[in-house]
């Protein structure tokens, strides 16, 4: 029988007080773990997830809507992520905790069974297994447990928040610790049985500059459909058999190098610096949601950098890099 996981990510990006002393927003850490733990649960069979906070961040979902959405799920557990906060200025503070519901049993297993992982990933202080009487916890109907990933206000823990590889370690190692509670196996990937469509035959001898009697060199058809096909398989678009796209094509299945421009090399991006919105861009990373005119060629901070994308402060949404100038 399937599993149902729901996650959630703490509050909202415009939650108040759930912020660094420096106006980083606690929804952003906690959604990449959260999204991480997704990600990462895709490999496993028999189980599904549930989201329960706005993938977004500009709503702050009401508890009881989140619990609500877990119960009638169906959910067979709950994990909500969260990161900490002392005194909202700078300290030496630090460490990582999970709670479970008191006096629940299957919260406290289920804690002590993604816990350890969970400390793993961030590196920091131990601060244990303990229990609150959490809304998450008290009126979800399933084992349920809420993660403290780190401080926010630490000067020691908000090296490991601003580090994207930490979190999104911590929702692998989370989201692993999930299909060893579960017993859950990895999907199994699907080879492809004929190495041929994809890499050439190193025991051609056809030194020749046609494509169709290569392929018949190495046993594979010489249609114009097959073709279209290994040519969509090596980047070359909109294929129509000329004679250059067949020269890139037979150098591609060779092994050659199919394109003779020079790469360029990727724009970096970092934490505070200055970009611009494209005109060209159209919906933002992580919403369904076409980006406003008016948003555009506007000069804005980065709060946040992703592996794609970046967090705009100004605006508290998520832009691909290939749309900022």
């Amino acid at each position: 029988m399937t599993k149902v996981v729901a996650i959630d990510a703490g509050h909202g990006i415009n939650t108040p007080g759930k912020r660094t002393p420096d106006d980083e927003r606690e929804w952003s850490f906690n959604s990449i773990v959260a999204q991480s733990i997704i990600d990462n649960l895709k490999k496993y069979r028999g189980v599904k997830t549930v989201r329960l906070d706005d993938p977004t961040g500009k709503r702050d979902v009401p508890l009881r809507e989140r619990t609500n959405k877990a119960n009638n799920a169906n959910a067979d557990i709950l994990v909500s992520c969260h990161h900490n906060a002392n005194t909202g200025k700078w300290g030496n503070w630090t460490g990582t905790e999970t709670y479970h519901y008191p006096g629940s049993t299957k919260g406290k297993q289920l804690a002590q069974a993604i816990h350890p992982s969970v400390v793993k990933a961030y590196g920091l202080r131990d601060r244990g297994i303990k229990s609150a009487n959490f809304h998450m916890l008290r009126e979800s109907r399933m084992p349920a447990i809420l993660i403290e990933g780190g401080f926010m206000d630490s000067t020691i823990d908000i090296k490991k928040l601003r580090d994207n590889k930490v979190l999104n370690r911590a929702g692998k190692n989370i989201a692993d610790a999930i299909a060893r509670y579960f017993n859950l196996r990895k999907k199994t990937n699907k080879t492809t049985t004929k190495s041929s469509t994809t890499k050439s035959s190193s025991k051609s001898t056809y030194t020749g500059g046609s494509i169709v009697d290569y392929l018949k060199s190495i046993g594979q058809p010489s249609s114009f459909a097959h073709r279209k096909k290994l040519a969509s398989k090596h980047g070359i678009k909109n294929y129509k058999g000329t004679a250059s796209q067949n020269t890139r094509l037979l150098n591609a299945l060779r092994g050659k190098k199919t394109n003779s421009k020079a790469t360029k090399p990727k724009k970096s991006f970092k934490v505070g610096q200055k970009v611009k919105i494209k005109q060209s861009a159209k919906k933002y990373s992580r919403a369904n949601v076409t980006i406003p005119s008016k948003y555009k060629n506007k000069s804005y901070t980065i709060q946040q950098v992703g592996k794609n994308d970046v967090l705009i402060k100004e605006l508290y949404s998520w832009v691909r890099k290939s749309d900022l100038l």
